[in-house]
């Protein structure tokens, strides 16, 4: 099992000597010294409510990444993930392709249906009902693959979108592609959506037991058997905030991962309580990180 390290506040860091720019800096070495898989930040315009105020500071997901991007040299980077309604799916694959060029082949495309109404309507980001969000998460990883494949710059007409080119330079480095996560454990749509299209789940947080997680995966499962896709190509995550690690019970966090690598997850995110994440690195996931790789 891998570790990522997932950046959700940046707060604390706002507070500190340098500021925010410094705090992920010295993450960034963090992480990499540390062995960490993967660094992924939020992507929302404002706090979340029920984590912090929403006046809280929040950067840009896609800025903060390439900015990470210039301070690493191994690990993969990512949204945990982006929300499919706040950029237009030609602008955000030419985006995407930007970090992958920028990192040197290390994005991942971390993409779900969206969901935080209040931001939508603060800074006037229209906002479709669920069932929308859904149809227009699939028209856009359709049109990222097409404008990431060499060979069609053609048209895309959805219902939703229309692109009149998808032209796509310069390619991404990785290849055949950046490889895509979709974030959600939804049964009907997301995971079809997964099973469909992803490279990666995420089915979300330990609210799910390892009993609930094995249970999504099974139905994810089922998906590719309908479609005849891979189950065992997909990766499979986990976004985890149980106490084990805070306290610094590291036997009892290896011990509760091994539950859930049981079931097939193959990469934990953690997160830090507060923006100062650098040191939460060194302290806390330096030390499980090759622990987690035996299980």
């Amino acid at each position: 099992m891998e570790l990522g390290t997932h950046i959700w506040s940046f707060t604390g860091a706002t507070q500190t000597e340098g500021g925010v720019a410094e705090e992920l800096a010295r993450t960034a070495k963090a992480a990499e010294d540390a062995g960490v898989a993967h660094l992924t930040v939020m992507d929302h315009f404002f706090q979340l409510g029920h984590l912090a105020p929403p006046e809280d500071s929040m950067l840009e997901g896609y800025s903060a990444l390439s900015y990470l991007a210039a301070h690493t040299e191994r690990a993969r980077l990512g949204l945990l993930v982006g929300g499919v309604t706040y950029r237009h799916p030609g602008v955000l694959a030419k985006t995407m392709t930007t970090l992958d060029v920028l990192s040197g082949g290390r994005a991942t495309f971390g993409i779900g249906a969206a969901w935080y109404e209040r931001e939508h309507d603060a800074l006037g980001v229209p906002f479709p009902p669920v069932a929308e969000c859904f149809e227009r998460l699939e028209e856009t990883l359709r049109i990222c693959l097409q404008m990431w494949d060499q060979d069609d710059d053609g048209p895309f007409e959805g219902k939703h979108y229309q692109l009149a080119e998808t032209m796509c330079r310069p390619r991404p480095l990785a290849e055949p592609h950046p490889p895509i996560m979709v974030g959600g454990g939804g049964e009907r749509k997301t995971l079809r959506l997964v099973a469909k299209y992803a490279d990666a789940c995420n089915v979300g947080t330990d609210t799910r037991s390892p009993e609930q997680v094995a249970h999504k995966l099974d139905v994810l499962r089922k998906h590719c058997a309908d479609i005849g896709r891979d189950y065992d190509e997909i990766e499979k995550t986990l976004l985890y905030t149980g106490p084990e690690l805070g306290a610094g019970d590291f036997d009892g966090f290896v011990d509760t991962m091994s539950r859930y690598a049981d079931v097939g997850i193959t990469k934990v995110f953690v997160m830090a309580p507060d923006g100062l994440v650098a040191d939460w690195v060194e302290r806390h996931c330096a030390p499980v990180v090759p622990r987690l790789g035996q299980l």
